[in-house]
């Protein structure tokens, strides 16, 4: 698969929260987690399960922090 985000990280599936109609999927990559919303179909479709190796793809068009 291709895709134009240029930031890919290796990581894995630490937890999956699953709604109604979408679910969470917190992957851990070094000493981050990122989490993502993603369709509950889309976890179905690709098997994903606590421990699988996962990439995370990143494509943001802003970046932002407060304090």
């Amino acid at each position: 698969m291709k895709l134009s985000a240029r930031n890919q990280f290796q990581g894995a599936v630490t937890k999956i929260t699953e709604g109604q109609a979408m679910a969470e999927v917190t992957a851990k990559v070094g000493t981050l987690e990122f989490v993502a919303a993603i369709t509950e179909g889309s976890v179905k479709n690709m098997g994903l399960k606590v421990g699988d190796s996962v990439t995370v793809y990143v494509k943001a068009t802003e970046v932002m922090i407060g304090k």
